[in-house]
């Protein structure tokens, strides 16, 4: 009799650490169906890989979403939604593109752009944009004639900026007056640039200068020396351009190896 007491004790024991272990692993029970955890671990890991922080009451929020999807998955079951040709052809979809995703993740963890590329790439930007500065403003109009009568107009003493906010086709520096604060030369089209660079502090275009655009009356307000950023300030860009770049290539060359018929 003992004997049967204290076996029948070691079994209900053993029964109950059984129900909490699956319990633990458990988020919910829905109509009698178990909601594994790891369900919302895999929703909090594509919410931290976005850079969002998952906090508790977030936690809370993936929970409920989790337990939602299975009271909605197991209706769309019940009505026999998942036989559906519409509900294959969009799984399929769906597959694909994780798959797709995987293999880009996969390639890129395997390829990973190291400091020296992002350095060469850093040193290569610096070439192009070194030297000077150049901070300018301009007045675009249409024509030539109206060109003409606008320099006359400022020689004559009215304000540049004052021409440049009523007038000037381009809309982003002509609301400030014509001032297109400080770029390198080689940002402009060459017509502008040379005009640019020829003029002296404070000068202004005798003539209109005549670009694609129309007809621009130039100022250069003030020259420096390219003030550029320091490697380590913009490291987190040129991988990330030199990741998509490494990526692109990485597309383009399964294409052209691809057997297309």
């Amino acid at each position: 009799m003992k004997k049967q007491l204290l076996t029948s004790l070691v079994t209900a024991a053993v029964l109950s650490t059984a129900a909490l272990s699956a319990s633990a692993q458990n988020i919910a029970v829905v109509n009698g169906k178990a909601v594994p955890k790891a369900r919302a671990e895999v929703l909090k890991q594509q919410i931290e890989q976005s850079g969002r922080p998952v906090t508790p009451e977030m936690e809370g929020q993936i929970k409920e979403e989790v337990i939602a999807r299975e009271i909605f998955m197991q209706e769309a079951n019940k009505r026999g939604l998942a036989n559906s040709e519409a509900y294959k052809q969009q799984l399929e979809l769906a597959r694909q593109t994780i798959l797709i995703r995987s293999l880009f993740e996969d390639f890129q963890k395997k390829n990973p752009v190291t400091d020296a590329e992002a350095k060469a790439e850093y040193d290569k930007a610096v070439a192009a944009n070194s030297g000077k500065e150049y901070k300018a403003s301009h007045i675009l109009v249409e024509s030539e004639d109206r060109a003409k009568a606008i320099i006359a107009e400022i020689k004559a003493g009215k304000k540049f900026e004052d021409i440049a906010k009523k007038e000037s086709k381009d809309p982003g520096s002509g609301a400030r007056g014509g001032d297109l604060d400080w770029a390198n030369p080689g940002n402009y089209v060459p017509e502008f640039s040379e005009a640019l660079i020829k003029l002296e502090k404070g000068g202004m275009t005798q003539e209109p200068v005549k670009s694609q655009f129309g007809y621009h009356i130039i100022r250069q307000d003030d020259v420096r020396q390219a003030e550029l950023p320091k490697f380590e300030e913009v490291k987190p860009q040129i991988v990330q351009q030199l990741q998509q770049q490494k990526l692109a290539q990485f597309q383009e060359s399964l294409r052209e190896k691809a057997k297309i018929q």
